[in-house]
């Protein structure tokens, strides 16, 4: 049951965003991450 839906899921985005938009999305996701652990660190960092 889980596998059949994982798959209709995954077709689904597929149809819905072009290949553009899933990596301008992956870049995104990208460097909101950079710039939260960034900021973590250089927080971490500043207490001590």
């Amino acid at each position: 049951m889980f596998e059949s839906l994982d798959e209709t899921m995954r077709h689904d985005e597929l149809e819905q965003c072009t290949r553009k938009e899933r990596v301008m999305r992956y870049i995104a996701i990208a460097a909101a991450s950079i710039l939260f652990f960034g900021g973590l660190i250089v927080a971490v960092r500043s207490l001590g």
